[in-house]
């Protein structure tokens, strides 16, 4: 089974300067206004809400209990600390409340990511989101668009297969000769492929695209994103990049993106992930053309 995902409320723009006008990248502009947005749209002071509990309404299912096999919304409510994130809550719910309540998360052991849930209708990390920056009842879904498994965890297997099906991997023919000499990449080759290293494998990208839930072979925005890391760094072959193009230009590959950009919305990152997918079409477009 998987959840639907809900109409996101509209946000207001970020004033800008005119005398600034220009002077920020895409990048920047988009992620000021992002924040601004969010800011604006749900920010609590966090002294309003001390002595409080946090109204928590999570998602339950459990197909392998019976009287649980119906999906439904379990509420808790949990004392509010300063600093308090959705993951936070969720654990105090789960060890002082529910202990059959299930989610996955993995923070301070160097697997980052696998938090990843439907946060009163975006998709957002736990361990990342303030309580202080919803409003409340929060509502905790799984991930839309994926097979729920129990609770708040989803079936990750088909978004791990996309991944992999884009080799995503350094691959190498002309190595160097020493054995202890370094294959080097220049500073601003580094710096165009910096961002797309970030990702983390959380899935929120892939679970806000529309595209991807109605086209199960669809690659999706996180497997193209880290195949854009290795087709353009400058230190694999040309034939090899080639060989990543054709991966990418197949029917369910980048041509597939609507550019609706709701996937570098949710990411966690902040991975300009739509960026990429374009100059991937581009690349593609390029490969193909002939002068005679």
């Amino acid at each position: 089974m998987s959840t639907q995902q809900q109409e996101q409320p509209d946000t207001q723009e970020a004033p800008t300067d005119p005398e600034m006008k220009g002077a920020e990248s895409p990048q920047q502009e988009r992620l000021e206004k992002k924040e601004q947005g969010l800011a604006e749209a749900e920010s609590v002071d966090e002294s309003d809400l001390e002595g409080e509990s946090v109204h928590l309404k999570v998602f339950r299912y459990d197909p392998e209990v019976s009287g649980k096999q119906e999906p439904r919304f379990d509420e808790f409510h949990v004392p509010f600390e300063k600093g308090m994130t959705v993951l936070d809550a969720l654990i105090f719910a789960r060890d002082e409340f529910d202990s059959s309540l299930t989610f996955r998360h993995s923070c301070r052991q160097a697997i980052c990511g696998s938090d990843a849930f439907f946060i009163n209708g975006s998709q957002r990390l736990g361990c990342k989101t303030q309580i202080s920056d919803l409003q409340q009842p929060i509502r905790v879904e799984p991930l839309p668009h994926q097979e729920v498994v129990k609770d708040l965890v989803v079936d990750m297997d088909h978004f791990y297969d996309q991944m992999h099906a884009v080799e995503p991997y350094f691959q190498q023919e002309d190595l160097p000769e020493g054995d202890l000499e370094e294959q080097r990449q220049d500073r601003e080759n580094r710096e165009k492929v910096k961002m797309s290293t970030r990702c983390i494998w959380c899935g929120a990208c892939m679970s806000s695209c529309n595209i991807a839930a109605g086209d199960n072979q669809y690659l999706g925005p996180a497997a193209i994103n880290k195949a854009y890391k290795f087709a353009m760094d400058e230190r694999e072959d040309e034939e090899i990049k080639e060989h990543r193009l054709r991966i990418l230009e197949q029917e369910h590959g980048v041509w597939r993106c609507q550019t609706q950009f709701s996937c570098t919305e949710v990411c966690p990152k902040d991975i300009p992930l739509t960026e990429h997918i374009q100059e991937l079409k581009r690349e593609a477009v390029k490969k193909n053309l002939k002068f005679w």
